[in-house]
């Protein structure tokens, strides 16, 4: 599989944001996203056999640098495996992910939804990210991957401007998505050219006004902030 990076930071987004991770970041994405931070994925990388890549893993997870989620033996075991879109190199990334759960791992996998879903093992935690309107993506989410959703999964809706919000509050009722799944997260999107400041102000929409109207909607739903973005430069890579 062409892979871009692999690495070992703190996850940014999701439920599971704040906890040490291992990300495994594959090349390639058939989408262009208005607000994308991560185009240098979408040629490039490296080809990587599956026994390869888990190597790669296992000797960042042992590293004494990480900590697991359950605070033993300095390691981490929390993986996610994103992109660009991973569910474009189907045939080699579902044997990984496998390969992945056999060795102890909490496997993410973050993806927009617009391949099929249907062949991830249930045991991991699919993270779709569904498309608003000003993504310059919309209505690429295959609705049929509702359907392949556990419990243990989670919904993400980047959200640009009042557009996307209404799209999202309105996706999320028709769609019962509560009640489908662990989580569903309202993330402002970031400026595509953000840099140097760690703050809120980098936000296509602020996240206070983001959070009062999901207040007064009583929208179910969680407001998420990509934290890796205040801790570090926004347009920092590898983190």
């Amino acid at each position: 599989m062409q892979i871009t990076e692999i690495y070992k930071s703190i996850q940014g987004e999701s439920s599971y944001a704040g906890l040490p991770c291992i990300f495994v970041r594959l090349t390639g994405c058939n989408l262009r996203c208005s607000w994308c931070d991560s185009e240098y994925t979408f040629t490039g990388g490296q080809k990587m056999t599956v026994d390869q890549v888990y190597s790669q893993v296992e000797r960042l997870s042992k590293s004494r640098a990480n900590g697991n989620a359950n605070g033993d033996g300095g390691t981490a075991k929390l993986l996610e495996i994103t992109g660009g879109e991973p569910m474009l190199q189907e045939r080699e990334v579902v044997p990984l992910m496998q390969r992945l759960l056999d060795g102890g791992y909490t496997v993410l996998v973050e993806t927009s939804g617009e391949r099929p879903l249907a062949a991830v093992p249930k045991r991991v935690v699919k993270i779709v990210d569904v498309k608003c309107p000003h993504s310059g993506a919309a209505e690429t989410f295959r609705m049929e991957n509702l359907d392949t959703l556990e419990a243990h999964d989670e919904l993400k809706f980047v959200i640009s401007d009042w557009v996307d919000y209404d799209f999202a509050r309105d996706f999320i009722r028709q769609h019962d998505l509560a009640s489908r799944v662990s989580s569903v997260i309202l993330s402002p999107a970031f400026r595509k050219d953000a840099q140097g400041t760690r703050d809120a102000s980098q936000c296509l929409l602020d996240p206070r006004q983001l959070a009062e109207r999901m207040l007064q909607d009583s929208i179910p739903a969680r407001l998420g902030l990509q934290i890796h973005k205040f801790i570090w430069d926004p347009a920092a890579k590898g983190v």
